[in-house]
């Protein structure tokens, strides 16, 4: 007599702490929340750039806590989530990779006008805000190495799918 047996499409429960790509989830949290407190605790200036980078951050660790959570209860068992898991991943790639980008152009700009003579007065302030939008810089081209990374083993589970 044959048996069935059933065998998952993706990782549900604790086992998605076990597998490849889903270990990028805490990492991507953590780094991803920090880039979205490290540039809101500065001034957001200028508007335009740094509010691109506030969106990304903010939808990347939304939809990644609500990712999490559907693979984590098990909502992921149709053939159609490897797919769906890897596109994902390649969008939040492209769009950290182009806060990234933005918010390092903002942060070098800024350095820049840090080392114009006669700003002595406000350099105390200003020097604090530019090292967290360092900081801010180095999370996010993290969080965008992460999410490459989940991209790529992501592609590479659907493609064995």
């Amino acid at each position: 007599m044959a048996s069935t047996t059933s065998i998952d499409i993706l990782p549900t429960g604790c086992r998605i702490f076990t597998s490849i790509p889903d270990l990028f989830f805490i990492p991507e949290f953590v780094f991803g929340g920090l880039v979205w407190i490290l540039v809101a605790s500065t001034h957001v200036v200028p508007e335009n750039p740094l509010g691109w980078v506030m969106f990304v951050s903010i939808f990347c660790f939304v939809m990644t806590t609500l990712w999490f959570f559907l693979f984590a209860c098990g909502f992921n068992q149709s053939s159609v989530w490897p797919s769906v898991d890897a596109a994902y991943h390649f969008f939040a790639v492209v769009f950290y990779l182009s806060a990234s980008v933005v918010l390092a152009f903002v942060t070098i700009s800024q350095g820049l006008v840090l080392k114009i003579p006669g700003l002595s007065s406000l350099l105390p302030e200003q020097l604090k805000i530019y090292r967290l939008d360092i900081s801010a810089v180095v999370m996010s081209f993290l969080a965008t190495l992460l999410y490459f990374l989940h991209a790529i083993f992501s592609a590479l589970r659907w493609k064995k799918a």
